[in-house]
């Protein structure tokens, strides 16, 4: 009544009470500055018991509000409840850095508290929230992200819940993805799988399967990493696993699916690949959450980067990366715009291109990631390519097999040599060399079972072969790979290899 009065702050009527508001945040600091801090922490404290009172029912509308009382008052046991339920709020809304502040305020806090196991509980609770909380908001090199999973990993052995350990293991397997450790990966994955098995576990089922899923496909083992795949769409529900997201920071649905039309497109199944994006577009579009449809909008773009509609591929890219601006994405921004890029080299602008791409490439290089590299190294030596710099291109896919070889991540290895072999083309008295290059894509692709980058590979080694005026030897090289597909025949690739067959025939 005394600051009204003063005109510190003003009635406003609103249903079923009044409100008051402050004429200014100075205003509100100082009239707050003059109430002593014991009794400041008191009505910090009865605030927050009249708001759990009075909003019994929707009391998740008040989270942050109820967080920030608690964490005012004396009583640090509610104050950590409540940033953890804010936290864990904050990263279903995709808001990475208030998640984040939210966590390490609560592990801060909880500190405080006597030691023992129900501490240790909540730490482990907390430590695991924290996890996708800092990979939306940092990079993945980021020492935060590996002391909250060590951490946690550490907690969870302690404490013998196999839910929660199989909770810390994901958040170690994705980092050692992300940093390009595919062996340590795959071997993790395996882990996991075990682990869902022994508790039969749907939601850990589905999450191992993904896990192991993707290892297997990035490897080059794309039939077996499709298999897992496949059993991880097939056992998800939206409406059944939606919490999946609060563990590992990703929608394991949304995920899989994006994967497995990537390894059903490698495999050569272009028209299976097509609607298994369509349904991560969909799955995303459900659980409406801003990084699953930032997720699925980037996959796609990469999706008809394959089929070679590059017009479609910039309008999918443009919606991520607007969407991962707003949200602060920064992984699916740094794609979006390699994608992107890589669009409008293929459409008549690659020196725009080139630039977008490596602005991709150094924001990806910022956070961290080594996973996908040599497949986004390939958009940049195709970009050089269409800008008439093959020294360059080559220069990129040497870079991007080195990191093949290191890391071990091979699902796109032959295409790369299939590239290496075009842009030695570019220059002089060089056809023996590209040869070997297509030969020894058309090799790894034959042992991946990797029928799109074959026919890709087999086509641009039958085209040097008929200006060569070796016609029957192109044909009997293209003609079985082309026949071998059953669908897709509206996609540029076998489009373009049936043009060629039909000229290798007159």
């Amino acid at each position: 009544s005394a600051l009204q009065a003063k005109e510190f702050l003003y009635e406003q009527p609103a249903f079923p009470e009044s409100e008051y508001l402050f004429k200014h945040a100075l205003t509100q600091e100082v009239a707050y500055g003059t109430v002593l801090q014991e009794q400041r922490r008191a009505l910090h404290e009865r605030t927050g018991q009249a708001m759990e009172a009075r909003y019994a029912e929707k009391l998740a509308d008040h989270y942050s509000e109820l967080a920030h009382h608690y964490s005012h008052s004396d009583n640090t046991a509610k104050a950590v409840e409540y940033l953890h339920l804010a936290g864990q709020q904050a990263v279903q809304r995709s808001a990475g850095a208030e998640a984040v502040t939210h966590l390490t305020t609560a592990l801060e806090l909880l500190q405080t508290l006597p030691e023992g196991p129900e501490r240790a509980e909540q730490e482990l609770e907390l430590q695991l929230a924290l996890g996708p909380a800092l990979v939306f908001s940092k990079s993945y090199l980021a020492p935060e992200i590996e002391c909250a999973y060590t951490r946690a990993l550490a907690l969870s052995r302690q404490i013998g819940n196999t839910s929660q350990l199989f909770t810390a293991l994901r958040g170690v397997w994705v980092l050692c993805s992300a940093r390009g450790e595919l062996q340590t990966a795959r071997d993790l994955a395996e882990q996991l799988m075990q682990l869902a098995d022994e508790v039969h576990s749907l939601p850990l089922q589905i999450e191992a399967h993904f896990a192991l899923g993707i290892s297997l496909f990035l490897g080059g083992e794309l039939s077996a990493g499709k298999m897992h795949l496949e059993q991880a769409v097939g056992l998800y529900d939206p409406h059944q696993h939606a919490l999946l997201r609060l563990h590992s920071g990703q929608d394991p649905g949304v995920a899989s699916c994006g994967n497995m039309s990537y390894a059903l497109w490698t495999l050569g199944y272009p028209e299976q690949a097509r609607q298994a994006m369509q349904r991560t577009l969909t799955l995303a579009q459900e659980v409406s959450d801003a990084y699953s449809v930032a997720y699925a909008s980037a996959f796609s773009a990469g999706c008809y980067l394959h089929y070679r509609d590059y017009a479609l591929a910039q309008e999918y890219a443009e919606a991520a990366i607007a969407l991962s601006t707003e949200h602060g994405i920064m992984w699916f921004h740094a794609l979006a715009d390699i994608f992107c890029g890589r669009a409008l080299a293929a459409q008549g602008q690659p020196t725009e291109g080139i630039a977008q791409i490596q602005q991709g490439l150094e924001a990806y290089q910022t956070i961290g990631a080594e996973l996908w590299r040599p497949f986004y190294l390939a958009m940049l030596a195709e970009a050089y390519g269409k800008a008439d710099q093959p020294d360059k291109g080559l220069s990129t896919v040497v870079d991007a097999l080195a990191r093949v070889n290191r890391t071990g991540e091979r699902w796109y290895e032959a295409e790369l040599y299939k590239l290496k072999g075009e842009l030695t083309l570019q220059q002089p008295k060089v056809a023996e060399e590209a040869e070997g290059c297509f030969r020894k894509a058309i090799e790894i692709a034959q042992k991946q079972e990797a029928k799109s980058l074959e026919l890709r590979a087999a086509t641009s080694l039958a085209r040097l072969w008929q200006q060569q005026g070796k016609k029957e030897d192109a044909r009997d090289l293209l003609a079985p790979v082309y026949n071998w597909f059953t669908e897709g025949f509206d996609t540029k690739d076998l489009q373009d290899a049936k043009t060629l067959l039909d000229e290798l025939l007159r």
